[in-house]
């Protein structure tokens, strides 16, 4: 009970922070889509690249979380960015693309060569078959990798705190130098509600553009 009137004596402050989690959540993952879809693109028409994009992605997020917040400090201390917001949108930059890079090579890969060579067969070029057959039959299983994105940076966004990024992370961090449960608790607690809340979203948006035939 105290954590609930802790939240509600607070809520506006903590529903600044949900904002500014989710917003770094947001830049870091869409950043990761734009350049992990088209990476996958890209395996799948030249696979002498996959295994060497594949691994490198990883590696970085088999990299312990702390340990590659502190590798952004020193890198981004070049351009007097080495706390706050820049390294943290770009460590969970690189720990989305591993899930968006593979799920979007494994989609494309799954669609049936005869629907490929249908294509070619009416005439359609390489990028005609990719924006209008295979991407829009790759959509469930790409969004499958932007939803594991999204709710696992969430989790890993709150660690961005110790780095000066901000949001629900620093009800944990406060909760844990003050030895306050309340704020511990009511983190934790918001962090797995914004998670739970952004997968749903995540899967209706999915619902809506996956192609009629195959939403089943």
């Amino acid at each position: 009970m105290e954590t609930i009137h802790y939240i509600w004596e607070n809520s506006s402050f903590i529903l600044g922070l949900t904002r500014e989690h989710m917003m770094l959540v947001s830049i870091a993952v869409g950043f990761a889509i734009f350049l992990g879809v088209p990476a996958g693109v890209l395996i799948v028409r030249i696979p002498s690249l996959a295994p060497w994009v594949l691994g490198l992605a990883t590696v970085v997020l088999a990299t312990p979380s702390i340990a590659l917040f502190g590798l952004m400090i020193p890198l981004f201390s070049m351009i007097n960015q080495g706390i706050g917001y820049v390294p943290a949108i770009s460590a969970v930059f690189l720990y989305s693309l591993l899930p968006i890079i593979r799920n979007t090579h494994t989609a494309l890969l799954q669609i049936d060569p005869g629907i490929r060579e249908a294509c070619k067969g009416l005439g359609m070029s390489f990028f005609q078959r990719l924006s209008q057959v295979e991407l829009p039959l790759a959509v469930p299983l790409i969004f499958g990798g932007i939803r594991t994105a999204v709710v696992m940076n969430i989790g890993v966004m709150a660690i961005a705190s110790t780095i000066g990024a901000g949001g629900l992370g620093l009800l944990i961090l406060h909760g844990i130098s003050q030895s306050d449960i309340r704020q511990l608790i009511a983190g934790a607690m918001m962090i797995s509600l914004l998670a739970i809340v952004m997968d749903l979203i995540l899967n209706r948006i999915q619902h809506y553009l996956t192609p009629k035939g195959i939403r089943s």
